[in-house]
Parts: C-alpha cells; structure tokens; sequence
C-alpha cells in the first residue's frame, strides 16, 4: 500500500485548473521527485499533500487514511505527521540551532535530544548547536531546517526546491548530505524541484509535469535515455534539432538514419540529439559529416564546440557538441562530425 496518495487531483486559484487529474502514489522509503518549469503545478501538489492547500476536487490519503477529499474533509497538516521543508527555510531567529530542531516535538523530546546530536553531527552542525540562525550561513540553514523537518518522525517528508537558494559548490555537497541522511533514515520523501540534474541525482523516480498534468513517470535513467516527449527531451538542456520526414519507418538526416517508430508513414518529423550524444568521428552506421569549428570552450573535463555544417539542402545547420577533448579544436578548423549511436537520437512529430 502506498505511504501517501494522491487520486485525481484538479486544483485551480483565480485562473485556469494549475492541476488537471494527477494521481500518485508515493511508497516507504522512496524518493519521488516532481520535476518541471515553474507554473506547472508542482508546488500546488506539494502543498496540498502537506495540508496547506484544500482539496477542491481529487482525494489525499497517508497512510490509508484520507486527509483531503472534494467533500470536505481536511486533516490540518499538523496532524497529517508529514514533514515539510521550503525554499525559505523559515527557522526561527530568537531560538538556537537545537531549539529550532526540536520545536514542535512533543513527549519524546529527552529521546530525540540524542538524536539531534547524531544527526548534527552526520550532515556537519554539531558545533553549531548552540548558534542562532543569523550567524549561519545559507548552506548551514538548510541543514538546520532539514533536521527540523525530520525530528518528529514523520510518516514523510515533503520538499519544495530545498537547494534552490545554494551557490553550486554548495548545492552539490549539501544534496549528497541529505541523500545519505535520507537514506539512513528511510523515510518517504516527495520533492519538488525544476533542476533535473538535481532529479536524476536524488530520486528513485521521476514525474515530469507540464500544464498540470504528469507526462512521463518512470526512473532516472528511463527520463534521460527515453524521453516521451520533445518537451521531456529538452528539460534536460540544449539538444540539436533536425528536420526530417518519415520513409519506411525511418528517418534520413545529415547525421544519420534512424528509426521513427509509432511516425506515420511521410509525416513530418524533428529529430533531437544531445550535444553529449555527438563525436568527432563518423557516427552510427559510420556517418559523419564535416563541420566547421565556430567556437570552442574548456568545461573542466570536457570541451563545448559551436558548429556549422550544411544540411541537405545547402542549409547552414547551428550544431552544439560536448566531447572529451585533450586539446581545444582550433577556431575555423573543420572535423568530422557524427552520433554516437542510433538510440543516442530521439525522433518525435514536428
């Protein structure tokens, strides 16, 4: 039986529906992640698990037990045993790191003090205990807040784009933390986020949501390696597109032949590659083509390439590639470009 449930859910403020009949299911000890842009509805799902939010048509249940339904039953969120985390952190300033962790913690409180001092200790504010929040610093807040959320020993934890006000450096080290103090604990975790290396780094599974409405579920590498959707696709950066038209189940571009499976035969088609997916060889089926180096930057353990090549109509084609290089290719220098392998191109309906 799933932890937390959420049934058909439509949800609309002043405006259109933000939510349009999203069911799902999130399970003990999984680490579920909504991922979109902004506007798509993530947060309105978020907070209304959490109780902030009144359901207006649709059904929330933990545990079994139903919290939120269209005919108005509401368990507040400080009875749904749920812990929630947000982008603000919102400790407060007149109580010290171990007063803001332990608020709101009933009975237990002399138990959970041994707790603190562990978990403190795990994700790296033990010396901290005693500090107040204005002396911390952003990284050390979300520490702070994400203890806090966990000290009462909730059914789950709820999450709104925890990372968001971190510098990268930051961001990186403090993601692994929460992971392997997640992972320690096994709780149920539902995040909200719009970064999807950040997705592909913390969940189990991934929804992807736009216009309110889920249009892919499936795990990190299901996403990234078979997207459902164009949009999907570009979620997860830059890609190249090119036009093509559906012949015999394929498609034939400059970069290659590829299949186009579930295309009508002679329907127009875009072709998608990452720029990660192009080498600096001939490719799949040993297609290449030439192309003219128009930029060239170092990104640490690989190289960004600006390109240009002709299309088959004498087009000029504006291609990205992110390749393993020892040397930068020269500015104005020609290589042989091609993909990797036929299912590094995804091919959808123009």
């Amino acid at each position: 039986m799933a932890l937390l449930k959420l049934q058909d859910i439509h949800h609309r403020f002043d405006g259109p529906e933000v939510v349009r009949g999203v069911s799902l299911e999130l399970h003990a000890g999984e680490f579920l992640c909504l991922l979109g842009p902004s506007g798509c509805g993530k947060t309105t799902l978020l907070r209304l698990a959490a109780g902030l939010e009144q359901v207006q048509r649709g059904r929330v249940s933990i545990g079994g037990e139903i919290v939120g339904d269209d005919s108005g039953v509401h368990v507040p969120p400080e009875a749904r045993r749920v812990g929630l985390m947000f982008q603000d952190f919102a400790l407060f300033p007149h109580l010290n790191v171990r007063q803001n962790i332990l608020f709101g913690v009933r009975g237990r409180r002399r138990d959970r003090r041994d707790w603190v001092e562990k978990t403190a200790a795990l994700i790296g504010i033990a010396n901290l205990l005693d500090a107040y929040p204005h002396t911390l610093s952003g990284g050390q807040q979300q520490r702070v807040a994400l203890a806090r959320a966990l000290a009462p020993s909730p059914r789950a934890l709820l999450l709104d784009e925890p990372f968001s006000g971190l510098d990268v450096t930051r961001r990186a080290e403090i993601r692994e933390q929460t992971q392997t103090l997640l992972q320690d604990t096994g709780i149920a975790t539902l995040m909200v986020t719009h970064d999807p290396e950040e997705a592909m780094f913390m969940a189990d599974r991934i929804l992807v949501m736009d216009d309110g409405r889920i249009v892919q579920a499936g795990t990190p590498e299901e996403i990234y390696f078979h997207p459902a959707s164009a949009y999907v696709a570009t979620l997860f950066g830059p890609v190249n597109r090119l036009a093509a038209r559906v012949a015999g189940g394929r498609v034939e571009t400059v970069l290659g032949t590829f299949p186009a499976a579930g295309l009508d035969e002679g329907a127009a088609a875009q072709v998608m590659v990452r720029p990660e997916a192009l080498v600096l060889a001939p490719g799949v089926n040993g297609h290449g083509i030439a192309a003219k180096v128009v930029n060239a930057r170092l990104l640490g353990n690989a190289v960004h390439l600006r390109l240009a090549a002709k299309n088959g109509s004498g087009e000029t084609l504006d291609l990205q590639a992110r390749v393993s290089c020892t040397l930068l290719p020269e500015r104005g220098s020609t290589v042989t470009v091609g993909v990797a392998a036929a299912d590094k191109a995804f091919v959808f309906p123009l």
